[in-house]
């Protein structure tokens, strides 16, 4: 999932995954609107994604990251435009996926989510990526 994903602004958000899905058609309408409901939208809806709020795309966004059920998640910065609620909601189901044994990748500079979402923390810095300690990490935030 890319920071600013971008879809067909005069669909759904059910068409443009069912648009997607078409692709390598491997599964189902009601497999997409389970991933829909998951991440907290409505599949039913008829609004455009062009009349989108902030951070609808950005689910709609992780809903078309999980609709084919990877093992490897790449997720950028997926908290991006989500209010309160919903960035509890996402490192909810972050934390549900995590569980079920997928593997997720992030990028995020939100000390928050990495703190509560990570197992292994990486930076980059001028174009060098070191390992940083968990622990240490979590005790300067």
């Amino acid at each position: 999932m890319i920071e600013n994903p971008g879809f067909l602004p005069a669909y759904s958000g059910l068409t443009n995954l069912k648009f997607l899905a078409g692709i390598r058609r491997q599964i189902t309408t009601d497999e997409i609107i389970r991933q829909i409901e998951r991440v907290g939208l409505d599949p039913h809806s008829k609004k455009h994604v062009s009349k989108y709020s902030l951070g609808m795309p950005q689910r709609l966004a992780i809903a078309q990251a999980l609709m084919e059920n990877p093992k490897l998640l790449l997720l950028d910065e997926p908290m991006n435009g989500l209010d309160n609620a919903g960035v509890q909601e996402i490192r909810e189901l972050l934390l549900k996926l995590k569980e079920e044994k997928k593997t997720i990748i992030i990028t995020s500079h939100n000390p928050l989510d990495i703190i509560t979402l990570c197992d292994t923390i990486h930076e980059m810095e001028k174009g060098k990526i070191t390992e940083v300690d968990v622990d240490h990490y979590r005790k300067m935030f």
